[in-house]
């Protein structure tokens, strides 16, 4: 069962350390299913990110001089 939390805004959540605290405690109220869904999405575009590195030609950085 999904557990209900009200968040309340904070300042702290403004410093990584607080941001990665509020990421756990919005993570903690996902479903096992909704995490699986999750990663599933990361991993399709990391996929397609890669695919469109290989598919981009190689330019040479251009300096002006």
């Amino acid at each position: 069962m999904k557990k209900e939390f009200h968040v309340k805004p904070d300042w702290k959540w403004a410093t990584p350390a607080g941001s990665r605290q509020f990421d756990r405690m919005l993570d903690s109220g996902l479903t096992f299913r909704e995490r699986l869904q999750w990663l599933e999405a990361a991993e399709t575009l990391s996929l397609r990110m890669a695919g469109n590195r290989r598919k981009k030609p190689n330019h040479a950085l251009r300096v002006a001089a």
